[in-house]
Formats: structure tokens, sequence, C-alpha cells
């Protein structure tokens, strides 16, 4: 999974497939460009016309009201024709391939795809057999990246605490299944971050994690202790095979994050969560209510993240004409 493809030869970003490989310049390019399109939701009208006549398809294999809902909107802000897809219930049970179907779509002059799909690599392979007019952007395979949820943290990060350098980063629960996990952890470390800390039963940490250049705590009191940001994933036990977690309240007496263990972090540490939340699960309602959690600022920043995303891969390519016959 070379994340050379993603670049054009002059450096450009022609798709997103993951954050690793990526350059700092690239991350903030794109977190600077969203920072011009947050305020635009605040507009009477929302819409801009930099995708007016480009032809967005929302791919996905995988279920996500949340994802899907704010590429769409996103498409849509930046004036692009959107159509949503769910092959799940169309012709990928029919028997036609995964390739099958992204030739047909593309054969409808579609410009991008935003693909998620519960197979790593599959954006990747679609990314291979395009043709260049043609851009995918990852928007979650299997356990190996979700890079625009990365970016709309990073965002969410940098609004909330300004310059990355300085912090503490704990990265708390089910890293073993997250693709969130495995792009915010490139993400924070591309751009400098003092230290980043995985927190999380044995069980539910890959192996080898630390080459990734984070430090391990399976003590969830430890692994918070005077952190500046609080990232709590998601338990995904629909991907767990056997018993990887004691029972849910276990787990969450174990590394549920309540209002006494946000104490025991920085004063003005933030709490995010990529959602849907389990609340009583990974979360204490209290705290992801509470005034130091951002995660409602990170849906909003998620919209602003795909418009930026979007704009930089569609603004650098011409759409493809069709010659019309002579009259």
């Amino acid at each position: 999974m070379s994340p050379g493809i993603q670049l054009t030869e002059q450096g450009n970003l022609r798709h997103l497939l993951t954050i690793e490989g990526l350059s700092s310049e690239t991350l903030l390019n794109i977190l600077d460009t969203a920072e011009s399109f947050i305020t635009l939701g605040r507009r009477e009208i929302k819409k801009v016309p930099l995708l007016r006549g480009r032809t967005v398809v929302n791919l996905f294999f995988e279920a996500s009201t949340r994802t899907r809902t704010t590429f769409e909107i996103a498409a849509k802000r930046l004036s692009a024709d959107v159509i949503n897809l769910n092959p799940t219930h169309s012709s990928t049970s029919k028997g036609e391939t995964l390739l099958d179907t992204v030739r047909t779509l593309e054969a409808m002059h579609t410009d991008l795809f935003c693909v998620r799909h519960p197979e790593s690599g599959a954006p990747h392979l679609i990314a291979r057999n395009v043709p260049d007019h043609v851009h995918i952007i990852n928007a979650g395979d299997g356990r190996h990246a979700h890079p625009t949820q990365a970016l709309l943290d990073m965002f969410t990060i940098r609004a909330h605490k300004g310059e990355f350098r300085n912090l503490r980063v704990a990265v708390v629960g089910d890293v073993l299944h997250s693709r969130v996990a495995r792009s915010q952890i490139h993400a924070l470390s591309t751009l400098g971050v003092a230290e980043i800390r995985v927190v999380g039963p044995r069980t539910l940490l890959p192996r080898e994690i630390e080459r990734l250049g984070v430090r391990v705590f399976t003590e969830m009191d430890e692994g918070l202790r005077d952190v500046d940001v609080i990232m709590m994933l998601r338990v995904q036990r629909e991907r767990m095979d056997g018993a990887q977690i004691p029972s849910e309240q276990e787990y969450f007496n174990l590394y549920g994050l309540t209002e006494e263990r946000l104490a025991l972090a920085d004063s003005g540490a933030i709490v995010m969560h990529p959602g849907p939340i389990n609340r009583g699960l990974e979360i204490d309602s209290a705290v992801a209510d509470g005034e130091r959690s951002v995660i409602l600022a990170q849906v909003t920043y998620g919209i602003a993240i795909r418009m930026a995303v979007m704009a930089i891969i569609l603004g650098g390519s011409e759409p493809r004409r069709s010659r019309l016959p002579d009259a």
C-alpha cells in the first residue's frame, strides 16, 4: 500500500488513501484550506461554485451514516453533483466485482469516488485501476486507515490547543481494530506532537505498536496523567474475535473515561471521540456532554475538512470534456 500513488509527479494530491507518507506541509495545507470553509456553514447560502459540473459518488460498501452524510454535505456545498450508493444492496450482491462497479460508474463521467469498504486496501485497489481524471478518497477501509477522520481530529486539536509541538496526546481504547487510531498516530507524528500515548488492555493493542513511536500504557490512570488531548476510540465489538474484553461493565471500570479520570489530565485537556459513542462503555455521559468535550465540534469540522480535500484534489485537475458531434 505505497503512499506514492496519492501524489502526482508535481507533488499534488491526486488521491487521499492514507496519512502515512504525506508531508507535514501537505497536512497543514489541508487544515489551512479547511479553515476558509468553516464560516460557510454559518451563511444563509451555504454554497460555493468550486466543483460545479463535477460528479462525486459516495460508494459505501459499509454503513456509516455520519461519515457518508458529511461527505455528501461537503460535496454539495462545493456545488458538485452527488450520488450516494450502497452497493451491498445492489450490483455487488449480484456477483459484480468491486472494479466492475467502479468502471460502470466511471463510464458515467464520475470525477471523484469517496469509498468506504470493510476490507483493508480496497480504496488502493480502485486507485490503481482508474484513469488519471478519476480520484479516490478513502472514507475508511477495514482496520487500515481513515485519513479524513484523522485530519478533522488534527483540525480540532489545532482549533482548541494551537501548536502541536508541545502537546501530550493519549489515544485510548480499542486500538487493535481501529483504522482511526492508525491514521491519528501517523498524523500526530507527522505534525510533530511531543508525546503520543496509546492506552488500553493488551488484548486491544496491536503487537509492536511501539514501532510507531508511541508510549504504551495498560493502566488508564497512568496513561491519562497530565495529557493535553484525550482521543477516545469506539469499542468495535463487531470486529472482535472471541472475548477480547471482559464484561462491558468491567471494561468501563478499567478504561471508561469518567470525570474522576479526566481530572488526572491537564486542567485544559480536551476530550475527543470519532463517534458513534457507546455511552457507559467508553465514556461517561457527564464527560461526553461536558465543557471539555469537543465531540460535536469534530462533526462540524469534518464537513470543512472533507470540503478542503475535495477542493484540493479536484482543483488541480481539469474535468474531462466529452466531444459532442457537430450540429
